[in-house]
């Protein structure tokens, strides 16, 4: 983002970057609440974090997409899905690493891939 922001919008790139980062930390926060929240009052329901994380950072990519491609928006569905289905697991398999780590992962190539080809969009 930091690359892409620097490319086209040279003098507006810091201010970008900054208001991005602001539509995203209400979603960071409110993870950390909700992590403080169930590990101190309902430990019983830790296995709903992965779920819940994914379903916060979502909510934190739909936030911040005015300032990326649109495809972006489906980084944010993918992480609202994955996080939809870790709660609907409704056990200890949602607490599997491979119920963090993959979706993120995936998120993270898709992001990644998104970008690639809208910086060669923006060449052309």
């Amino acid at each position: 983002m930091y690359a892409r922001t620097r490319r086209i919008h040279s003098g507006l790139a810091d201010e970008m970057i900054r208001m991005a980062v602001e539509q995203f930390l209400p979603s960071v926060g409110a993870g950390a609440l909700i992590t403080l929240a169930l590990v101190r009052y309902v430990p019983a329901v830790l296995w709903m974090l992965p779920g819940l994380w994914q379903i916060v950072f979502s909510l934190g990519v739909f936030s911040s997409c005015r300032f990326l491609p649109r495809p972006v928006a489906a980084v944010g569905a993918w992480y609202l899905l994955t996080g939809l289905t870790c709660i609907a697991l409704g056990d200890s398999r949602a607490l599997s690493p491979w119920a963090m780590g993959t979706p993120y992962g995936v998120g993270q190539l898709l992001v990644a891939g998104i970008l690639l080809y809208a910086g060669k969009q923006e060449k052309e």
